[in-house]
């Protein structure tokens, strides 16, 4: 079966599209020395990416439970995790070549294909994704162990520092945003059910635009980086990032 779509959650994931493109050009903008911004120890940018996070996981949680309310299309599936996987490794490849030693080895796409196959097993949940997925939260802030520093194990969070890597999303405590989400689409699709949000097709130009951008996601967050660069590098030159 077709899994049924509700445009306003592609335009709540469109929300998230702005934000993280807002985010990214302000980064680049610190990364050519226009401004002087610590994206790594200002609480405020911390606190900007976490919603922006946040907002993705979750929807990532709500829309597999939707895709697989009806029965799991196997086809369809496999190809969007092939195509997510093929897309981290891209961006793995790319940040090596442009960061170095701070490539990506597990950011969003990473968590992303590990969170799609785990979250399968927890489909059938309801109140207890709810508390598994605050235990995770709650796991994944507040319990540090240098068994987890290995760097085969970085992947799984609980870390005591912070890996060198531009972007970092490790099963703990993120995993806990998707069972969370995992928890909201069943709850508000299989029981609220409010009207107002089942018949919602999107109103006026913004709206369109936002679910538009959110139904074409993985694109945008593959392309956006390298057009924001490409066109701050033309007019300003390539920066010294090394």
């Amino acid at each position: 079966m077709s899994a049924p779509r509700y445009p306003l959650i592609d335009a709540l994931r469109g929300i998230a599209i702005v934000l993280m493109v807002v985010y990214h050009f302000s980064f680049d903008l610190h990364l050519f020395g226009l401004v002087e911004w610590d994206f790594y120890n200002d609480p405020r940018w911390i606190a900007f990416r976490t919603l922006i996070l946040s907002l993705f996981l979750a929807l990532v949680g709500v829309s597999l439970h939707l895709a697989t309310t009806g029965g799991l299309n196997i086809t369809r599936y496999l190809r969007r995790l092939v195509m997510v996987v093929l897309c981290a490794a891209l961006v793995s490849l790319g940040s090596a070549m442009m960061f170095g030693q701070r490539w990506i080895f597990f950011g969003v796409l990473h968590f992303i294909a590990l969170a799609s196959v785990l979250g399968l097993l927890f489909r059938h949940g309801y109140w207890s994704n709810l508390i598994l997925g605050l235990a995770v939260l709650g796991l994944g802030a507040g319990v540090r162990h240098p068994w987890f520093d290995h760097p085969w194990l970085q992947w799984w969070g609980m870390m005591t520092f912070k890996p060198p890597t531009e972007d970092y999303v490790p099963l703990f405590p993120w995993f806990g945003v998707v069972l969370l989400g995992l928890f909201l689409g069943r709850w508000v699709f299989g029981h609220a059910r409010p009207r107002w949000l089942l018949a919602w097709r999107g109103s006026g130009a913004l709206g369109r635009c936002l679910a538009l951008g959110g139904r074409h996601s993985l694109a945008i967050y593959m392309l956006h980086q390298p057009v924001l660069i490409g066109v701050l590098a033309l007019f300003l030159g390539l920066p010294d990032i090394y």
